[in-house]
């Protein structure tokens, strides 16, 4: 369970690339559109023209996915040596194309698959890298990329014998990768078809099963998040081929400009109703954050104010919800439950009204590929959606409310000690921990200050077997979890929003800033 947690948070690195680009082609988009902006936007103008340079720019990612996964997945999960081990991945993914290329083209016959008619003419063929192959997605991808990881941390440091040491390191991973390749390639020519057909049969079960199917999808989206298992859920939907071949993001953004100039409804151009859990983060979290801040004390209302703004406006913008739902994931586990209740409900609810799309992260995300290209003929959809949510909000912020009142539950500013409540600075933490000023603390920063805080608590250097991150948390897989500090140690002074223990796997919930805290964190042990 340790591993698939790691793999699922390794994800992460590749994903959170998407969102950026994904806002580059919507707006490219939007300005392409002569329904919008007028004759500027005519095909041959100026305009047209700049526009549709940014928009080749934006696709770049969409049309190599398979490559970003191959690549991303080895900086988070390699133990050792992590730039290396990225090259490895590239070269026997890429190994392993040119293997499948060769064994189609050998035996057309045997494998029913003849790339002499070309990949535009065949199904379940593309273009990876200039090689003609079969399309595994970011399934195989993922799959090749997870073997070479694999091989990477177990022979890496192996040390062969002098007359052949030229090949240690980096030459002897790709060696044993290189050879591995062939009876997969063989395996994948053999099975993929197959698996093809059973993804087809699946997207048939999915269209099927309606609002079910969208209500499910959401809740679980939703509630294996303390887990770190919901990119199982939504990544094969919004990259991979589980509902439409190449993933539902990159065919609503390749369809955009034909949604937006056409009359008929959304629901009808687009009949998938997944990926709309953007909308529990825009919605939902506001009821949150307001009904935490109405039912906290009046002398403690400011303060409460200072830690619930900027994890509501994260969570709504950014699509970052850990900070504010992991503030009382911990405390009142049961608030989460009722959390992924109401969110699938109101986002099944919006799709019974014709709202679809992609909209899975946060409102700069959802208006860039959403609103903005498609209002002008799905206006009243976006309404709509907005009075469920407004609705939702309300439901959201009594029920909240109801319940931290009625339970007594002490969230921050809600307990006698205040000292949850208060926003601590770096000089607050330093003078605590005998440092001395920032002034005379040798020019260390705050993320070194958290890596050092974290890693006292994780029970010191020698206590920590692996890390890696996702977005908002810091994933450590450690020797003895009896060493690890409770919950109170690492949300004291906002050091954290706090910490999950599975075993020996341990998630520091740190926010946005993990990145540069796993980068200092590494360095000191």
């Amino acid at each position: 369970m340790n591993t698939i947690k790691r793999f699922g948070s390794a994800m992460i690195v590749p994903v959170l690339l998407f969102a950026f680009f994904g806002i580059v082609v919507g707006l490219a988009t939007l300005f392409k559109n002569p329904n919008i902006m007028g004759a500027i936007a005519d095909e041959g103008t100026m305009w047209f023209k700049i526009w549709s340079l940014i928009e080749a720019g934006g696709w770049t990612i969409f049309n190599h996915m398979e490559l970003a996964f191959v690549i991303g997945l080895p900086i988070s999960l390699a133990k050792k040596a992590q730039g290396r081990a990225t090259l490895a991945a590239l070269m026997i993914y890429l190994v392993f194309n040119n293997f499948i290329n060769a064994i189609l083209t050998l035996w057309p016959k045997t494998f029913g698959v003849d790339l002499s008619k070309g990949v535009e003419n065949l199904t379940g063929v593309k273009e990876i890298a200039g090689i003609e192959t079969l399309d595994t997605s970011i399934i195989g991808a993922i799959f090749i990329s997870a073997i070479v990881i694999w091989i990477h941390n177990r022979f890496y440091d192996k040390k062969l014998p002098e007359m052949v040491g030229i090949f240690q390191g980096l030459p002897f991973v790709v060696m044993i990768g290189f050879f591995i390749m062939i009876p997969i390639a063989f395996i994948v020519c053999a099975v993929w078809p197959s698996v093809q057909d059973a993804i087809a049969s699946l997207q048939g079960v999915m269209l099927k099963s309606g609002f079910v199917g969208v209500w499910l999808f959401h809740f679980l989206e939703r509630i294996l998040i303390p887990t770190g298992l919901h990119h199982f859920i939504y990544t094969p939907f919004e990259y991979g081929p589980a509902v439409v071949n190449g993933g539902l993001k990159p065919y609503w953004i390749e369809h955009l400009t034909d949604f937006s100039n056409s009359k008929k409804s959304l629901k009808e151009l687009y009949p998938y109703g997944f990926l709309l859990q953007g909308n529990i983060k825009i919605f939902g979290c506001l009821g949150i954050a307001l009904a935490m801040y109405a039912s906290t004390p009046k002398e403690n209302k400011k303060k409460v104010l200072a830690l619930v703004l900027p994890a509501g406006l994260t969570a709504i913008f950014a699509g970052i919800t850990e900070p504010l739902e992991f503030t009382f994931l911990f405390i009142a586990p049961y608030l989460f439950l009722i959390h992924a209740l109401l969110g699938a409900t109101m986002v099944t609810i919006m799709y019974l009204f014709g709202v679809v799309g992609i909209q899975g992260g946060g409102a700069i995300e959802i208006a860039a590929i959403n609103w903005i290209p498609l209002s002008a003929n799905h206006g009243m959809t976006y309404v709509s959606q907005i009075i469920i949510g407004i609705i939702f909000v309300a439901i959201y912020f009594f029920v909240f409310k109801f319940i931290i009142e009625k339970f007594n539950i002490p969230l921050p500013g809600r307990v006698a000690d205040e000292g949850d409540a208060k926003l601590f600075t770096k000089s607050d933490y330093k003078a605590k921990k005998g440092s001395g000023t920032p002034e005379t603390n040798n020019g260390e920063s705050e993320y070194d200050m958290k890596a050092i805080y974290y890693l006292e608590g994780l029970g010191g250097k020698d206590n920590i077997k692996d890390v890696t991150n996702c977005a908002t948390r810091l994933r450590v897989t450690v020797f003895d979890a009896s060493l690890v500090k409770d919950n109170d140690y690492f949300i004291s002074n906002q050091m954290a929003h706090g910490v999950a223990k599975s075993g020996t796997n341990v998630q520091v919930i740190v926010g946005l800033s993990v990145p540069q805290i796993r980068d200092s964190f590494e360095t000191m042990i």
